[in-house]
């Protein structure tokens, strides 16, 4: 049983008093104008999402960044979180830089902590960040629309470059492995892109399990079908802040592995979205007042399913796996 598949069986329940319930990036709450609140909530288990040799520092930052990428994929802007920490014993080394990283990203979007709880347990770090979207402005997965085009923000594949090097599976230089590390262990959330999508993007969704797998809940959500181009996968991307769609790091793979690491590696915390083509001119000046790069990688069909296609307009007849935290 999968993870979507166990959320499905046994705790999807309709909703009776939220606008928005179980299977999107946030619950929406409230449906009194002006404002609703947006909720999400993500774990971080050690040896499952993050090497027990990370800076904690990085690791604070981290645990608060992939709840911050929930409600960028909404729209929402950042009010508050709580904390839940289970920690194997009170290390005040570590405590000092794993608050630090937490409250330097906090405060960078007004973010504050106002609750959670802590215990003595295997390191296990618990967060549920609450947003604010304005009343039927929230992005959700389930209005992409045949006809809209596909977008990305930012490079993907580089947070599973460095963690498959972590493994041993890959080697790069010293000065490759620290940028795509950096990925990994310190992706930057896009609120600001969210916000200014909003009225702007028609179905959103944060890529945390790999593209072509949160593409799949977009789709399925919105009864739509995609296609999408792999031709951006041949150029790298410039390594700064306007960067997009691969880095040169990934270029240096073999094509088979850049599809691997950018279709399906996960961990980017990019934003996926759609959009009317009538929008085009205003996505990009999302881009530009969100500092934020954004490329269109294919568009939205009528008919159901993911068609990939490579360079030449070919299909790729190959199954991407997106990530599952119960696989083995």
């Amino acid at each position: 049983m999968g993870e979507f598949d166990l959320i499905d069986r046994f705790f999807r329940r309709p909703v009776r008093r939220a606008v928005l319930g179980v299977g999107d990036d946030c619950a929406l709450l409230g449906n009194t104008a002006p404002m609703q609140w947006a909720i999400s909530s993500d774990m971080l288990v050690e040896g499952r999402h993050f090497l027990s040799t990370v800076d904690p520092a990085k690791l604070g930052h981290k645990a608060l960044a992939v709840n911050l990428s929930d409600l960028a994929a909404c729209g929402a802007d950042p009010t508050a979180f709580t904390l839940a920490l289970a920690l194997p014993r009170a290390d005040e080394a570590w405590l000092t830089r794993f608050s630090q990283g937490l409250f330097n990203l906090a405060d960078a979007h007004g973010c504050e902590l106002v609750g959670g709880d802590t215990t003595q347990g295997p390191l296990n770090i618990c967060i549920t960040v609450f947003g604010q979207v304005p009343a039927g402005d929230a992005l959700l997965r389930s209005n992409a629309q045949a006809g809209d085009d596909l977008y990305i923000s930012g490079l993907l594949g580089d947070a599973r470059l460095a963690l498959e090097v972590f493994r041993g599976q890959l080697a790069l230089d010293a000065h490759d492995f620290e940028a795509a590390r950096a990925r990994l262990e310190t992706p930057t959330p896009r609120v600001a892109l969210g916000r200014a999508l909003r009225g702007v993007a028609n179905a959103a969704i944060d890529i945390s399990d790999g593209l072509l797998g949160d593409l799949g809940h977009i789709l399925q959500r919105s009864g739509v079908g995609a296609v999408v181009h792999t031709d951006w996968l041949q150029h790298p991307a410039q390594f700064d802040a306007q960067s997009v769609g691969m880095s040169p790091v990934l270029a240096q793979l073999p094509w088979p592995k850049r599809l691997d690491l950018a279709l399906a590696g996960g961990d980017d915390y990019e934003l996926c979205f759609t959009a009317a083509p009538d929008q085009r001119d205003a996505v990009l000046a999302a881009a530009r007042e969100s500092h934020t790069p954004v490329l269109r990688i294919g568009h939205i069909t009528a008919e159901s399913g993911l068609q990939v296609l490579d360079p030449q307009g070919e299909p790729i007849r190959r199954r991407f796996a997106a990530f599952d935290h119960f696989a083995s």
